[in-house]
C-alpha cells in the first residue's frame, strides 16, 4: 500500500513529450485493454517504446466500452466525465483531433424537477461560480446555503485533508449538512463519484473529488457529457495511435499466469503492466511469492453494482436538460439520474437511467424495474408518458470496488521487479473513476520510462 501520488502539473504532463524522439529500447507487455491499460500503452508509445497489449475480450475499453442495442451504438454503462479529468482529456486530445468535440461541455447543473430543486453553476471565475451557484439554488433554505459555503471553506482551509478518515455521512453530520442540499447535492455527488452509499463511503476520497471538481477551477466543474459512444471517445483512437507507432494489440487473448521472467506467448518483455480489474489481478498475483501480499489485499475488496437501463421512447421525447434527477423527495427513489441520449447527439428518444451502488433496485426483475423508473420519470416531468417500445438493462454486479474509509490501496509498483499495476484501484487519491484508471496507467508508464 502506497501513499497517494502527487497531482499532475502542466510541466509533468509534458514530460513524455520531451521523450518522444528517444528510442527507449523497452518492450512492455500490457495485460488488459481497458482505459488504464490503454493509457499506459499510449504514454509508452509516445515515448518510442515497443508495446504489446493483451485483451481477453473481443473489444477494447474494459468497463467503459461500446455496445450495440436496438440499432444504436450505446455503452455498457452510462458514464459522465468532468472538467477535472485533466489526464483523460490530455490523452484524448493527444491521440485524436476529435478530442473534446466528442464531449458536450456544459456547466454543472443538478435538476430535480419533481422536488423543485435546481442548482446551476454560472460561468464565473472560481470560487465565485460555486458561491453564486449555491446561493441562487432553488428548493433549499438560506441557512442550508450558508452552511454549504462554510463547509467548502472549511475543507479548503485544511487543503481537503481530513485529520482522520470517516464515512461521508459522518463528515456531513459533523458539518451540519442537512436538508435539501444534503439530499440533492452532497449525497448524489458521493454516489456518482464513489459508487458507494454515503453511510459506507470514504470521506477522504469524497473530499479529494470535491477538491478537484467543485473546489477547483471553473472549468473543472463542467460536466463533459459524451456525444458519442465510449468506444469512439478513447479506446478506438488509442488503438489507432498505438498501432500507428508499431504497437501490437491482441484481442480474445487471455493471460492465465504471470511468468517471473516476463515471458508471454514465447516472447520476452522488459516490463509487464497488469491492467485488469482487482479481482482478476488478485488471481494472477497470488501465483507469485513476491506479490502474494498484494494479491491478498486485492482479494479482500468488496464491490458495488451499477445498472444502466436503456429505454427507447418516441424520437421526439426530450427532457428539460440532458441529465435529470429522479428523486421527488416524497419517498426513497429507485432511480437516481436519467440521461437524454438524443440531446447528447447520438440516439433520439433513447433515455438511460442510472442506478449506482447497492440498493433496493437489485432484487427487482427487469420489467418491474423499468416500470418503476418510468413512473418516477412521469413524476419528475409531471405528465404521463407513453410506454417505451423497447428496453435493455445492463447490470454489473462488480462494477467498482467499494470505497470504504481507510481502504488500503496498492501502488503501481509491485515487489517483483518489472511488474507493475494499473487500474483505478491503484491510484490511491481517487475512487473508482475513469480518471483514476487513466492516471494509474500514466503513472505506471512514466515509472517504466524512468526506471
Amino acid at each position: 500500500s502506497g501513499t497517494p501520488p502527487t497531482h499532475f502539473t502542466d510541466a509533468a504532463a509534458q514530460t513524455v513529450a520531451g521523450l518522444a524522439n528517444l528510442d527507449q529500447g523497452l518492450k512492455t507487455a500490457i495485460i488488459g485493454g481497458g482505459w488504464a491499460g490503454l493509457a499506459a500503452a499510449v504514454e509508452l508509445c509516445a515515448a518510442g517504446s515497443e508495446v504489446t497489449v493483451f485483451e481477453s475480450a473481443k473489444q477494447l475499453g474494459g468497463r467503459a466500452r461500446r455496445v450495440d442495442i436496438y440499432g444504436h451504438a450505446l455503452d455498457n454503462g452510462q458514464h459522465i466525465l468532468v472538467g477535472a479529468y485533466c489526464e483523460t482529456l490530455r490523452l484524448m486530445n493527444a491521440i485524436s483531433a476529435d478530442g473534446e468535440r466528442l464531449l458536450r461541455r456544459v456547466p454543472l447543473e443538478l435538476s430535480y424537477p419533481g422536488a423543485g430543486f435546481r442548482m446551476k453553476l454560472p460561468r464565473l471565475p472560481a470560487p465565485l461560480h460555486l458561491a453564486f451557484g449555491l446561493l441562487k439554488a432553488s428548493g433549499c433554505t438560506w441557512a442550508e446555503k450558508i452552511s454549504a459555503v462554510r463547509f467548502m471553506r472549511t475543507l479548503q482551509a485544511c487543503e481537503y485533508r481530513l485529520a482522520e478518515d470517516c464515512t461521508v455521512s459522518g463528515l456531513l453530520d459533523r458539518h451540519q449538512q442537512e436538508g435539501a442540499l444534503r439530499r440533492y447535492l452532497w449525497q448524489p455527488l458521493c454516489l456518482a463519484a464513489l459508487n458507494t452509499a454515503p453511510e459506507n463511503a470514504s470521506a477522504q476520497l469524497f473530499a479529494n473529488t470535491l477538491r478537484d471538481s467543485i473546489g477547483g477551477s471553473r472549468s473543472a466543474t463542467d460536466l463533459l457529457l459524451p456525444a458519442a459512444d465510449l468506444g469512439s471517445l478513447f479506446p478506438d483512437a488509442a488503438a489507432t495511435f498505438i498501432q500507428a507507432r508499431g504497437g501490437k494489440i491482441h484481442l480474445t487473448t487471455r493471460i492465465e499466469q504471470i511468468d517471473p521472467r516476463h515471458e508471454i506467448h514465447d516472447e520476452r518483455f522488459d516490463h509487464v503492466i497488469l491492467a485488469v480489474a482487482p479481482q482478476h489481478a488478485s488471481r494472477l498475483l497470488t501465483q507469485l511469492p513476491e506479490t502474494a501480499a498484494t494479491a491478498k489485499l486485492l482479494g479482500s475488496y468488496a464491490y458495488e453494482p451499477i445498472a444502466t437501463v436503456y429505454a427507447g421512447y418516441a424520437p421526439d421525447l426530450r427532457l428539460p436538460c440532458p441529465m435529470l434527477g429522479l428523486d421527488s423527495g416524497k419517498k426513497e427513489p429507485i432511480g437516481q439520474w436519467v440521461f437524454d441520449r438524443g440531446q447528447l447527439g447520438n440516439a433520439d428518444g433513447v433515455l438511460s437511467f442510472v442506478l449506482s451502488g447497492s440498493g433496493n433496485w437489485e432484487e427487482r426483475e427487469d420489467d418491474d424495474l423499468l416500470g418503476a423508473l418510468h413512473s418516477e420519470l412521469e413524476t419528475a416531468l409531471k405528465r404521463k408518458l407513453p410506454k417505451p417500445c423497447w428496453h435493455q438493462i445492463i447490470r454489473e454486479r462488480r462494477a467498482t470496488f467499494s470505497c470504504h474509509p481507510k481502504l488500503p490501496r496498492p501502488s503501481t509498483q509491485t515487489a517483483m521487479p518489472g511488474l507493475w499495476l494499473a487500474g483505478d484501484y491503484a491510484y490511491a487519491d481517487y475512487p473508482a473513476t475513469l480518471e483514476g484508471a487513466v492516471r494509474s496507467g500514466v503513472t505506471a508508464a512514466r515509472a517504466i520510462l524512468a526506471d
